[in-house]
């Protein structure tokens, strides 16, 4: 029997997962615990709220997108009296809003909040919701699983109890593996809940008490040996071409892409309305009255299957186009390519395009 690279691989030592974590914590700039958990970002993101959330939780979610929403069903379904704060999908909150919510009810100990919604195209100001609620005393669980890589995420600056990252975006990594980090008051929050899960694939409390606590020696089970060299990998391609120019070729892409499609023409628009607000992992578009984005999008990538197109999910396919210019699609090649497919599609749908503008404007951002 011939040996295979991805088949027949030496067992992935205990020793080798804590340094992986470890490589994760200095990614984050964190003094925090990093659990890796073997799965796709979902499984910390609901492990970390069913851990420190229950009855007698009040939390404020803020929903700038579809993760938002999916939260809140948690926070509930755990027994939490739920504060929803909902802005607009074409803009972000800010830390005013959520000086509100607090005025308005104080008895909030819980936020969530979304960093960056790759879904809608935009992004949080974290620094300055983090300061906010460090002031209020409550627990800060971030979601930052689209943003790490494409722009700063510090847990510890920012005062973030639980930051959940994953590796499927602008770290250009696998979907399979993700990572959060714990603060020693998140860990408290946990101990003291009754309803935290316990040896369950959701628990991080099994983590904490049977990995970390043990010194990090024996593992709770068989890693996912793959998905952990693939983010041990792509940790160490960050770490290669260094944090500050992942983060800016990401930033030259997002702001390419929005200068290009102003220049474009054709009655597209950025969907997220001020610059400020636009993720630099993913930059949305409004489709042209008339023109149902799904039917664009799938124009559009006729010419060219590999472009990082998509419309939007659910009742967004008829509105939103993303232009998903992350990991390795965060290239001049990757926005430029997508300028001149949406600018034919358009074209042929008889609007009027400048499509030689557009990479003009693209191009002047990515230099």
């Amino acid at each position: 029997m011939t040996t295979h690279p991805f088949l027949d691989l030496a067992p992935l030592t205990a020793a080798r997962f804590a340094s992986i974590e470890d490589r994760v914590a200095r990614l984050l700039s964190t003094e925090q615990d990093v659990v890796i958990m073997q799965g796709e970002a979902l499984l910390p993101l609901e492990g970390a709220i069913r851990g420190t959330a229950g009855p007698g939780t009040t939390a404020l979610n803020v929903i700038t997108g579809p993760y938002g929403q999916t939260f809140g069903d948690w926070l509930r379904d755990c027994g939490a009296t739920v504060v929803d704060l909902a802005v607009p999908f074409h803009a972000a909150v800010t830390a005013a809003r959520i000086r509100e919510a607090f005025a308005e009810h104080p008895e909030i100990d819980f936020v969530s909040l979304v960093h960056a919604e790759a879904a809608t195209g935009n992004t949080n100001p974290v620094a300055e919701i983090g300061e906010a609620v460090r002031e209020h005393g409550a627990l800060f669980s971030l979601d930052a699983v689209a943003s790490v890589g494409a722009e700063p995420v510090l847990p510890d600056a920012w005062g973030v109890d639980l930051c959940v990252i994953g590796a499927q975006k602008a770290m250009g990594g696998p979907a399979g593996v993700s990572a959060v980090s714990v603060s020693e008051r998140a860990w408290a929050r946990m101990a003291a809940n009754p309803g935290a899960p316990r040896r369950s694939y959701l628990s991080l409390l099994d983590w904490k008490e049977r990995w970390i606590d043990g010194g990090r020696r024996t593992l709770l089970h068989a890693p996912a040996q793959l998905e952990m060299l693939a983010l041990e990998a792509c940790v160490e391609r960050i770490e290669a071409a260094g944090l500050d120019t992942v983060i800016a070729r990401h930033t030259a892409a997002a702001a390419a892409t929005r200068a290009g499609v102003l220049a474009l023409g054709g009655g597209l628009e950025p969907y997220v309305r001020e610059a400020e607000d636009a993720a630099p992992v993913a930059t949305t578009l409004r489709a042209p009255s008339g023109v149902v984005a799904s039917e664009l999008v799938a124009s559009a990538l006729a010419a060219d299957p590999a472009l990082p197109l998509a419309a939007g999910g659910g009742a967004l396919a008829k509105e939103m186009i993303r232009v998903n210019h992350y990991g390795a699609d965060a290239t001049r090649e990757a926005v430029l390519g997508s300028l001149v497919a949406l600018g034919a599609a358009l074209a042929d749908r008889g609007r009027a395009v400048d499509v030689e503008g557009a990479l003009r404007q693209a191009v002047a951002n990515f230099a």
